[in-house]
């Protein structure tokens, strides 16, 4: 009987696992990481190295869904991040800490954001602590919901 089923919801296209709704995600979640200044002779230069909590080690990986401002880092290859904050008080021009942007690498590239637009979006949380090119937080295969 359990082939029978299978079967059938393989010629109806039914997934063969359920299919995972992206967890609610808040920003406080997302402070569960330290950062220690760290020497990168490579670049001769002094960084914070983070140092990622259990809870948010938990979310690498796996799908979320979070809401933010959107801010356009270059608008013509479509790099935008996810921010706790609107731009006058973000990490890149305010008091906040790295924990507080995401990089959004989108499933498809989308339409053109327009600064501090409050959206929500869905991917997969990868954490970087190693890459300095990136942001310690990245949004994989992200889509606005």
């Amino acid at each position: 009987m359990k082939a029978i089923l299978l079967v059938v919801g393989l010629l109806l296209g039914a997934p063969l696992h359920p299919i995972t709704e992206p967890a609610a995600v808040d920003w406080e979640q997302l402070r569960d990481v330290q950062f220690k200044k760290k020497w990168y002779p490579e670049e001769g230069v002094v960084m914070l190295y983070p140092h990622f909590g259990n809870s948010v080690k938990a979310l690498a990986g796996k799908p979320i869904r979070i809401s933010g401002y959107v801010l356009p880092i270059d608008l013509e290859r479509g790099i935008y991040v996810v921010s706790r904050f609107p731009m006058a008080a973000c990490f890149f021009c305010g008091a906040a800490g790295p924990e507080s942007i995401i990089a959004l690498k989108f499933k498809r590239l989308p339409y053109k954001f327009k600064t501090d637009e409050r959206r929500t979006f869905s991917g997969t949380l990868r954490l970087n602590a190693d890459n300095l090119y990136e942001l310690n937080y990245i949004l994989e295969n992200a889509e606005l919901q």
